[in-house]
């Protein structure tokens, strides 16, 4: 069994606790406008084994310490469920920290992915079914069943929702998504990032029209204030059904 990885980041800091060794596979079944890695849509050529994936890892656990470990990211991991699957299986014989940063869209099977995963980093796109098949340009319906599984093993997870100019950037998306959030058990914390167009030089070379050529990067200040906004009546909401670990 192999799998395609694009890269591997061996000192990640920003996904997940900790110091981390972040695998970014290949494949996506969305095609998000905002993404910065449409290289990575496809995929590409396997070539790791889980054995040797997880030696490669190993090298680097004296530096994950207490709560540093290992995050899947991509593309989509969950297009590789069978091989996350085994890779997991050998990483809890070594007692390491599993983070899944996903779409929550893959080939299903998402329980069985789930069950040695730690922590999961989801991607929240858009939180009406218009907005997020415009975004993506699919149904939200894989996503929901991803949560409902993710609910039902009690999962944490750490939400990261991208503040795209003219779609999130206003009070009335701010408050769907703490509609939204709702829905979802153990939130530990949430995450705002500003829309860039660091990516819009691949499109170029992948001769992929750009969609959002006429946005300008996000405002980070006014991103720091819909924060703000946010999380108060997050907190306040989350709160009447759900523990909150800010």
């Amino acid at each position: 069994m192999k799998a395609s990885i694009d890269s591997i980041e061996t000192f990640g800091l920003v996904d997940g606790p900790g110091i981390r060794v972040v695998v970014f596979f290949t494949g996506c079944k969305l095609r998000c406008k905002y993404c910065h890695n449409p290289e990575m849509w496809k995929k590409g050529k396997n070539n790791y084994t889980p054995e040797e994936l997880v030696n490669k890892i190993k090298r680097y656990k004296p530096y994950f310490k207490r709560n540093g470990g290992v995050t899947f990211s991509g593309g989509e991991p969950l297009l590789h469920s069978e091989f996350i699957i085994e890779v997991c299986k050998l990483l809890k014989k070594e007692s390491i920290h599993i983070a899944l940063d996903t779409s929550g869209v893959g080939n299903g099977n998402y329980e069985k992915v789930l069950e040695n995963i730690d922590l999961i980093l989801l991607d929240i796109k858009h939180t009406t079914k218009e907005g997020y098949k415009d975004i993506t340009g699919i149904e939200l319906n894989e996503v929901e069943k991803f949560i409902k599984i993710s609910n039902k093993l009690n999962k944490k997870i750490w939400i990261r929702q991208v503040i795209v100019p003219d779609i999130m950037d206003n009070e009335k998306y701010i408050d769907s998504l703490v509609n939204y959030l709702k829905h979802i058990k153990n939130i530990e914390r949430v995450d705002f990032l500003p829309y860039h167009q660091l990516g819009k030089e691949k499109y170029k070379i992948l001769n992929i029209p750009y969609p959002y050529e006429d946005k300008d990067d996000m405002n980070k200040e006014k991103c720091d204030e819909l924060y703000k906004i946010f999380f108060q009546k997050f907190e306040k909401e989350y709160h009447k059904t759900h523990t909150y670990n800010s």
